[in-house]
């Protein structure tokens, strides 16, 4: 599984640094819709990551 998580979070990411670049190429801020999507990668990278190293570390409990 934690294989599985690894590659979805390095997909995320690649497509999250894909949106940025494509909005540093315009040199504006990129439109609401662009925005939300860069935040909502952001969003579920960051619980992929939380859950990879609960998987390391074990639950916080």
């Amino acid at each position: 599984m934690q294989e599985k998580l690894e590659k979805l979070a390095r997909l995320m990411r690649n497509e999250q640094r894909r949106l940025l670049e494509d909005a540093g190429a315009m040199g504006r801020v990129p439109a609401g819709h662009a925005l939300q999507r860069i935040a909502y990668l952001e969003l579920n990278i960051a619980a992929i990551e939380n859950i990879l190293a609960e998987e390391k570390n074990g639950p916080k409990d």
